[in-house]
């Protein structure tokens, strides 16, 4: 391993359409979403000890979280559990890292990557990040990795790129669309050069510094004036001083989609961001009716398609439901169509509205 490498995991969000499994108390990255017995989080620690020095991984979370982190993390080094003041989304939480990580080792080279994304096939996985790392490491590149996509997803980003390679399986970006409707979905995957942006991103730090300084000055300056107070004492506070001056902007936004030198690799690891409930069904293994569960007392009769998660200790006896999310917890029972699940941060809304915070 290359003590010049380094992650960020970024693990500061909500994740509301897995409501009402997901509170902010205890976000998506940190259950155990599919029944494996290693919550979200863990699963990505996990993945990156085969890439990435132990000391060299860091997690960026919301405050609220540290403890969360530092006790389904107990190898992680403390102090590289960084919190965030409040959620203003990817483009300062890397920025942060970035400029921490530039006064720590001017030859870092960085991934900044969700904690929730699923990820079948990590040994593929490493080979990937491996060759994204070679790149940036020889080229002024600001490296995506693509996921090739098997339906008209209308909830992720999607990429084109360039039919020549830039450098063995290495294509020059053309183009960001950001959830697109579902005719330009299916119109992506007819054309062949479109694919799935995973939200997982490979650069020198001084690159992305540069990048930030270029394309997002007002938030490069908040980071650039305190620069010298970063891993000293001071830093706690001065983070705490820049977050609430921040834009709430995604790297998407503020970088990717403006600069001139960001790459994509292609890549099949059996990637999902798992976003929603469906994604999980998709992800999980299922009865011979399509039903995928998690909870040990699951009783099914004439019942297809079903996502089903409750508790290991209640009885549920399904029937005549297809196509459902069916998810229990100890004081919300949420029972929705699966074609009906984009629309589940729109019923939290509600539930805010009419209930206050107790089922959130």
């Amino acid at each position: 391993m290359n003590k010049h490498h380094y992650v960020a995991i970024m693990a500061g969000g909500i994740g509301s359409r897995f409501w009402p499994m997901s509170r902010a108390a205890l976000p998506k990255q940190f259950l155990d979403i599919l029944g494996t017995g290693q919550t979200l989080i863990q699963q990505t620690f996990a993945r990156y000890r085969h890439l990435i020095p132990q000391n060299n991984i860091y997690v960026v979370t919301s405050e609220e979280y540290v403890e969360i982190v530092k006790k389904q993390l107990p190898d992680l080094p403390a102090e590289n559990i960084l919190a965030e003041p409040s959620r203003k989304n990817t483009a300062p939480c890397i920025a942060y890292v970035a400029f921490k990580l530039l006064s720590k080792d001017p030859k870092a080279l960085m991934i900044a990557a969700p904690a929730d994304n699923l990820i079948l096939e990590t040994d593929e996985f490493v080979k990937t990040a491996k060759s994204a790392l070679h790149f940036v490491d020889h080229i002024n590149a600001l490296v995506t990795i693509g996921i090739k996509p098997t339906h008209p997803n209308t909830g992720y980003g999607y990429i084109q790129h360039e039919t020549a390679e830039a450098a063995p399986g290495v294509y020059k970006v053309k183009t960001f669309t950001e959830k697109p409707n579902v005719e330009l979905a299916k119109a992506f995957i007819a054309s062949g050069d479109f694919l799935w942006n995973a939200g997982i991103f490979t650069w020198k730090v001084q690159n992305i510094v540069a990048a930030l300084e270029k394309y997002a000055p007002e938030l490069y300056d908040l980071f650039a004036a305190e620069k010298d107070k970063f891993n000293t004492p001071e830093e706690k506070a001065v983070v705490e001083n820049i977050y609430p001056q921040c834009t709430n902007i995604s790297i998407d936004f503020a970088v990717m989609e403006k600069a001139d030198n960001v790459y994509l690799i292609p890549a099949t690891f059996g990637w999902s961001d798992l976003g929603t409930w469906n994604s999980a069904w998709e992800n999980m293994d299922k009865d011979y009716f399509g039903n995928a569960a998690v909870g040990k007392n699951i009783m099914v009769v004439d019942a297809s398609n079903c996502m089903v998660h409750v508790p290991d200790n209640k009885l549920v006896m399904l029937q005549g439901l297809n196509d459902y999310i069916i998810v229990d917890t100890k004081d919300v029972l949420l029972i929705c169509k699966k074609n009906k699940e984009q629309e589940i941060k729109d019923y939290v809304a509600e539930v805010k509205r009419n209930k206050g915070d107790k089922y959130l």
